[in-house]
């Protein structure tokens, strides 16, 4: 049955499938392509593949004026990270001035999601690899406005100036224990974790801020192709802001290969997993409001088991 939803988001997708359409005319001088494509995709996007005589690419289109800068944000990563080796899609145009809707053309890159194939113990490593490659380039401030724009009253100058203007951590430590994830005493913790990881007066980095196995690509051989979905790249502490989210789906076995193929030794995994453990519950803080205000129980009930430890089947008694 077509509803009224269904036929708006139909018309949606055929207005932005013409927006890509003279995206593609701007970009390549009017020659047409020969084919365009809707992929699904996120809440933020409308994706297209477009064949065409001079290659196959992908067009991004988002509706929300504001994404420009999260696309410019996404350009300087990926061409940093290209400088030094990383693989990652060639990004042909960041823009908004040919549809008054901010648009974003990379090339489509070879290979297939890295999620079903055979060799993912190999990937993992080599995910970890490229992740501390990622995280050896150099940034000014923390959060999500870094070197990229030039707005630097907009930048956090230290990690505690992040957790408190734009991570809103406070905030955030308070929904775990209202909403009975943490206990005051847990808290007190993680909140001392959290703070004193800004007193070592370290120097932030590029984070991809989503390294995980939906987001890579790979050939045949399982040899990485490219990193995908940029959008979340931070100017962070590195690595526990990386690993916080890279070691979050994978098995422990999987965990300590990615660990291995990033070059840190046992000792130091230990020491930095306080800190990338409370970066994790921090982070659970949003969809855990969300589900409260929808007043789902049942996933409340779920994340309240896994954030208290019970299905960690390695730490001591």
């Amino acid at each position: 049955m077509i509803t009224d939803k269904n036929a708006g988001a139909a018309k949606d997708i055929r207005n932005a499938k013409e927006m890509a359409r003279a995206v593609i005319a701007h970009h390549f001088g009017n020659k047409k392509p020969r084919r365009i494509l809707h992929k699904t995709s996120g809440l933020s996007n409308f994706v297209f593949e477009v064949l065409h005589a001079e290659g196959d690419f992908i067009v991004r289109i988002s509706p929300d004026p504001a994404r420009i800068n999260s696309f410019i944000k996404e350009q300087w990563a990926q061409n940093r990270a290209r400088e030094i080796g990383v693989p990652i899609p060639e990004i042909l145009e960041v823009g908004s001035h040919v549809i008054n809707q901010p648009f974003m053309i990379s090339r489509v890159v070879e290979g297939n999601n890295a999620l079903t194939h055979s060799k993912r113990w190999e990937i993992v490593k080599e995910m970890g690899h490229y992740a501390a490659l990622i995280n050896t380039i150099k940034t000014e401030g923390f959060g999500s406005t870094f070197d990229w724009s030039s707005n630097l009253l907009s930048r956090n100058e230290s990690w505690q100036e992040f957790l408190e203007c734009e991570l809103n951590f406070e905030d955030r430590l308070q929904t775990l224990e209202k909403r009975k994830m943490l206990d005051a005493s847990q808290v007190k913790t993680l909140r001392k974790i959290l703070t004193d990881a800004g007193k070592q007066k370290t120097k932030p980095a590029l984070n991809h801020g989503d390294i995980r196995l939906k987001n890579v690509m790979v050939n045949d051989e399982g040899k990485i192709t490219a990193f995908l979905d940029w959008e979340n790249c931070t100017s962070n502490l590195a690595p526990a802001w990386e690993l916080s989210i890279a070691l979050h789906d994978l098995s422990i076995d999987e965990k300590q290969l990615f660990l291995k193929g990033y070059g840190l030794k046992e000792n130091q995994v230990v020491e930095l997993m306080p800190l990338v453990k409370a970066i994790n519950f921090i982070n659970y803080a949003p969809d855990i409001e969300r589900l409260a205000a929808e007043k789902d129980t049942v996933h409340l009930e779920k994340y309240r088991t896994r954030l208290s430890g019970a299905l960690d089947l390695y730490s001591n008694y």
